[in-house]
């Protein structure tokens, strides 16, 4: 039956004064679910399916491998569904807000509970475009194809104005030239190097800090000599002075790395590159409300 027709079962079993966990485990349907349907009028209702039919129509062909990912993966965002889809779809362009609806829906028809995370939280004003780069480091252990463990390590380039990201990912620890190598390929990629940069007090760069002294590396010394940037360390006492890039590893993990399958390191990073220019670097960002691929093409002209 449609929701609609549920919705008359419901009012009618209702009317013969079956109790709510009978009418559930009638129509085998979750408690919160008749719930939802007994708080709308029936002009509400009518007015809901009506809005629902019309998502449908978008959605419903992918129905079985949406319920399919949600059932394998029940931690699985709306977000990554919808990037999922246009992974799978390069045609896909249904919004967020509808593929979001469409999900809860299945979620509430099926009792497939829902899991809640964090929204993004920017407590440090943006500095002016072309300034400031953070960098961080991130790991998470995934599943390969034959699903045995496997701990990727990953840094991480953030512009701090646009929000605009550059990744890459090695599956044994980075040493102090991945560092530097990586830091030429995100320069490369952002078309420049910001007046700034910065950094935790990590081992590969950071020897020492005192007072505001800072002592790097050898390696690494040279590196910053030769590209000419000012090195900046986050405030043990202020850690969100760096929010955004650690705004941004949260992001990595939870929406590109969660439930995917690791082949090799290669082809890791080339769909880490697609996912940042469909979804990384494409999506509307929580905090600017804007698209950071979108402020990057005037931000790069600050560099």
């Amino acid at each position: 039956m449609d929701k609609f027709e549920m919705y008359i079962e419901i009012r009618g079993m209702l009317n013969q004064k079956y109790s709510i966990s009978t009418i559930a485990r009638k129509l085998n349907i979750s408690r919160n679910t008749v719930y939802k349907y007994i708080r709308k009028s029936p002009e509400e209702m009518a007015e809901w399916t009506a809005s629902t039919m019309t998502r449908s129509k978008k959605l419903d062909k992918h129905k079985d491998l949406i319920l399919y990912w949600l059932r394998e993966y029940p931690d699985l965002t709306a977000a990554q569904v919808q990037d999922w889809l246009k992974e799978k779809f390069p045609e896909f362009k249904v919004g967020e807000s509808t593929v979001r609806s469409y999900v809860r829906g299945l979620r509430e028809d099926y009792e497939i509970p829902k899991e809640t995370s964090s929204r993004d939280y920017q407590a440090i004003p943006d500095p002016p475009m072309g300034e400031q780069i953070q960098v961080d480091f991130g790991f998470k252990t995934v599943k390969n194809q034959y699903g045995k463990p496997v701990k990727l390590m990953f840094i991480v380039f953030v512009l701090a104005h646009s929000r605009y990201k550059y990744i890459e990912y090695q599956n044994r620890p980075f040493t102090t030239n991945d560092v530097v190598a990586a830091h030429r390929n995100a320069f490369q990629a952002f078309g420049g190097v910001s007046k700034e940069i910065l950094y935790d007090q990590d081992r590969l760069m950071v020897v020492s800090e005192n007072e505001g002294d800072i002592l790097l590396t050898e390696e690494f010394q040279q590196f910053v000599n030769e590209i000419k940037f000012e090195v900046k360390l986050c405030r043990k006492a202020d850690p969100e002075s760096k929010g955004k890039v650690e705004n941004a590893v949260k992001f990595i993990k939870n929406n590109f790395m969660n439930n995917r399958v690791f082949k090799n390191i290669d082809s890791w990073n080339e769909q880490s590159q697609k996912w940042l220019k469909r979804t990384g670097n494409g999506k509307i960002h929580n905090g600017t409300k804007r698209r950071p691929t979108d402020v990057f093409l005037v931000e790069k002209q600050h560099m």
